[in-house]
């Protein structure tokens, strides 16, 4: 499983400007209402879901990266989508330091193990400091889709 597997293109957001951890979340979730991947009155509630689960432990897993995740019985499929911070956000990361790489993750509720294979997956590529140094170069969602198309598999 590759990120491009279940990254759906047309949410990704090259430019991400958020002040704090929940506005983050809600412009990437919305993302994947505007691309038609969540349902609309969903929103809400998936919101929630993600930002719960923030509660249990920070996604922010060190390195200027996040991975934000919920599993959700209002999607049939695993889904994810991208955010690039340029100018950084706090999120409670483990090493203190801001997060410039978001990568959210929605994944059926019936699928554990499905979820767990993307976790492992993107943690495995957002190891690489090429890589994420690539991400954070990105600027426009032609560039990230390219990245992500070239993007070697874990």
């Amino acid at each position: 499983m590759r990120l491009v597997d279940f990254v759906v293109k047309d949410s990704l957001v090259p430019d991400l400007r958020a002040e704090t951890k929940e506005e983050a979340v809600r412009i990437l979730v919305n993302s994947l209402v505007d691309a038609g991947r969540v349902q609309g009155p969903e929103f809400e509630n998936i919101v929630r879901a993600i930002l719960k689960r923030e509660t249990l432990g920070t996604t922010g897993i060190g390195g200027g990266v996040a991975i934000p995740h919920a599993r959700h019985t209002s999607v049939e499929r695993l889904i994810g989508t991208i955010g690039i911070v340029p100018s950084g956000l706090g999120f409670d990361s483990k090493d203190g330091k801001p997060v410039h790489v978001i990568v959210l993750i929605i994944s059926p509720h019936d699928r554990p193990g499905d979820h767990l294979r993307a976790l492992e997956n993107v943690s495995s590529a957002l190891r690489r400091e090429e890589f994420v140094s690539q991400l954070k170069k990105c600027t426009t969602r032609d560039q990230l889709e390219q990245l992500l198309d070239n993007a070697p598999g874990s």
